[in-house]
């Protein structure tokens, strides 16, 4: 097996041990809200904590991979993001549970940071995109990590077992991966901390970013909520619009680097918004349960390609290392990704829920015109 080989599957390890976590802890927050008797306002505040400590991170993530190598601080993120899982499975107070949530969220950061910069690293010695399969390997962790979930209840398993036991097997495939992951030669890689604004390039990558996770948090946050309220879906199918959307999310992620390839990123990210465009006005314009669920296919197909080929194209830039240029386009991203949902609820108090959508739509078409204009200006997105 080739080298590179090896380098991928290792770090493909890594996205996967990120999921799983990321997941083990969602699938468990309505039975650590019963735990500490939590009311739904102060389970909304505490599901901030994570955010936070994630924005609060990014400078972090991005100075600490440009100074030690997306390598080592891929394997400390991994292993710092897994343990942090201990103290949220056996927090034996709220307050514990605060200080756990947001380790976890920092840690998530950092992950997000140095992983992206490792698979920039691997995508080069490929010569072709593969950017996308990674954030693919997350998405299904996500499924295998929510059926998991699943299992733990139906066994009546309690949450400190099922964190423990994630957290051993995390560790496990860390141990077995860490040495196969990618040594950066990059000659900007541990060079002095400077900090600068981002440059154009970076700022119109940033603006892709923001909408694309505007998208992204709509359907992670509303979309059962449309289902139920506006499409007005039987209990059993509320769901299904958001199986759907991350379904094709997920399929787009594993399948569209050769598309990439053959076509090039930013003719994928100009077809990515017009997707989200469609997904949203379908199901905006026909709110019942079959076109609904076609919209939020749509939808999800289109948000799989947004924020990999946007980290993809934050590789070509040269006045930045990976690690802090990944950093300033994540931060920018990650401000659509907070923003976003609660705008949302609250235009749809101030008109509807459907209004609400069809904004987003709006925002989704804003890609294709950002990457639209930047073409007809340099005949590329760089």
């Amino acid at each position: 097996m080739q080298l590179k080989t090896k380098q991928r599957i290792a770090l493909s390890a890594l996205f996967f041990q990120s999921g799983l976590c990321f997941a083990t802890w969602a699938s468990r927050i309505p039975d650590i809200k019963e735990f500490f008797e939590l009311s739904d306002s102060e389970l909304g505040a505490l599901l901030l904590v994570r955010p936070v400590g994630s924005l609060f991170a990014m400078p972090l993530s991005g100075y600490l991979v440009d100074q030690h190598g997306s390598r080592m601080t891929s394997v400390a993120g991994i292993a710092g993001f897994s343990l942090s899982l201990l103290i949220l499975g056996m927090a034996p107070t709220v307050s514990v549970l605060v200080a756990g949530i947001l380790l976890f969220g920092m840690f998530s950061n950092l992950i997000n940071i140095s992983v992206n910069a490792q698979a920039l690293v691997v995508q080069k010695s490929y010569g072709k995109v593969i950017m996308a399969s990674f954030h693919g390997l997350w998405s299904l962790a996500g499924f295998f990590g929510a059926g998991l979930g699943a299992l733990a209840l139906w066994l009546d398993l309690s949450i400190v077992t099922h964190f423990v036991s994630v957290t051993i097997v995390v560790m496990a495939l860390l141990s077995l991966s860490y040495k196969y992951l990618t040594k950066e030669t990059d000659e900007r890689a541990g060079r002095k901390f400077v900090l600068k604004k981002p440059d154009r390039h970076l700022m119109i990558l940033g603006s892709i970013a923001f909408c694309g996770l505007i998208c992204e948090g709509c359907m992670f946050d509303w979309s059962g909520v449309y289902f139920k309220q506006v499409i007005q879906a039987q209990e059993g199918m509320v769901a299904a619009g958001y199986m759907a959307f991350l379904g094709t999310m997920a399929l787009g992620r594993l399948i569209s680097d050769r598309f990439t390839n053959r076509y090039g990123s930013s003719s994928i990210i100009q077809v990515s918004g017009c997707l989200i465009f469609g997904g949203l006005v379908i199901a905006v314009a026909f709110p019942y349960l079959i076109t609904g669920i076609l919209g939020f296919f749509m939808i999800g197909a289109g948000t799989s390609s947004v924020i990999p080929l946007t980290y993809t194209e934050v590789g070509k830039n040269k006045k930045f290392s990976p690690g802090i240029a990944l950093a300033m386009v994540a931060t920018l991203g990650y401000f659509g990704f907070l923003l976003g949902p609660p705008l949302i609820g609250f235009i749809a108090d101030l008109l509807s829920l459907r209004a609400s959508f069809a904004l987003v739509a709006v925002v989704g078409l804003t890609i294709s015109i950002i990457v639209t204009l930047e073409k007809r200006r340099k005949n590329s997105l760089i």
